[in-house]
């Protein structure tokens, strides 16, 4: 891949309006940094206004739903440290404090799979705006017990069939990481994977209670994204177990013709992603050694997002086949 022909194609489609609100992407092929850009435009620490920014590498970014890969990974950390519940237990039985709801023999046979899947089969609804209480996940962060509003939704279909788009179940799978590790979500991540990652800018944005908002309240720079895309291109490096890792990417849950779900991460042919609203984007692709991190403000924009457009448009075209 050459690095001034892909800077150079990377330019045009800035210039042509191709990728629009692209705030910064960086690119490794085969273990080099192959391209590093930084724009500027208006963004967002989640609702809040941060106005007009000119980014730079050391500028912390919102990743939204690129937070649930994270977690993911965080709890295969766990799973190895013998913190955290097997996929296949009973989620309740680790959630003693709401035995009501494990009297329903529904919602008692929903396991920690269920979760990391999305497969959980209860009502959920995100398509209102991230800005609304009709948002399931906002009406869970407003809620007085986050895990309780979500475990109590009603079921509404069989669980483990269809993936349905849900934060609680995030939320879900950070509430057993922290009790089992008995550190604070953000404590967990700095501890066993940023430091080790050398990551060592990040904030994680907490609610009302202090408590991390583990579906999508992560800020990292671009260059912390990548080091977290190297990391699944490398099988772990020692970090995070590769045999979670191979599970993790592995197809669970179909979502369409070309992309699956497996634990909190998309995976395909060939290709991983973990993928945020507004252009969010850690894209792994083991076949061509290539990560790619992305960061932009399409906030709650439809169509295609502008992540996709530096893909197919600028990056995967230029590698050398």
């Amino acid at each position: 891949m050459d690095s001034r022909a892909l800077t150079d194609r990377l330019a045009r489609a800035v210039e042509q309006d191709r990728v629009p609100g692209l705030h910064a992407v960086v690119v490794a092929h085969r273990g080099r940094v192959v391209l590093e850009h930084y724009g500027e435009g208006e963004d967002l620490r989640l609702n809040e206004p941060l106005g007009h920014v000119r980014f730079t590498p050391d500028t912390l970014h919102d990743v939204r739903s690129v937070t649930k890969g994270v977690v993911g990974l965080l709890y295969g950390i766990a799973l190895a440290d013998g913190r955290v519940p097997e996929p296949r237990e009973p989620l309740l039985r680790h959630f003693p404090e709401y035995p009501d709801l494990a009297e329903d023999p529904r919602r008692a046979a929903l396991t920690v799979e269920h979760a990391l899947t999305m497969t959980l089969g209860l009502e959920w609804n995100e398509d209102a705006p991230y800005t609304s209480a009709a948002n399931d996940e906002v009406a869970m962060e407003l809620a007085p017990d986050r895990c309780r509003y979500v475990l109590e939704r009603p079921i509404v279909e069989e669980p483990g069939v269809r993936r349905s788009y849900c934060g609680g179940a995030t939320a879900l799978l950070a509430r057993l990481v922290e009790k089992g590790t008995g550190s604070a979500l953000a404590d967990h991540a700095r501890d066993r994977l940023f430091e080790p990652l050398g990551i060592t800018r990040f904030e994680w944005v907490t609610g009302a209670d202090d408590t991390a908002l583990a579906a999508a309240g992560l800020r990292l720079t671009p260059r912390g994204l990548l080091a977290i895309g190297r990391l699944v291109l490398d099988g772990g490096r020692g970090i995070v177990p590769a045999s979670w890792l191979a599970t993790a990417l592995r197809p669970h849950v179909r979502l369409d013709e070309d992309s699956c779900y497996g634990y909190h991460w998309y995976t395909g042919r060939g290709w991983a992603a973990a993928s945020g609203n507004g252009g969010q984007r850690i894209h792994v692709a083991p076949p061509l050694d290539l990560v790619v991190a992305v960061t932009a403000g399409q906030y709650d924009s439809p169509g295609r997002q502008t992540a996709s457009a530096v893909l197919d448009e600028v990056i995967l075209p230029a590698i050398e086949r």
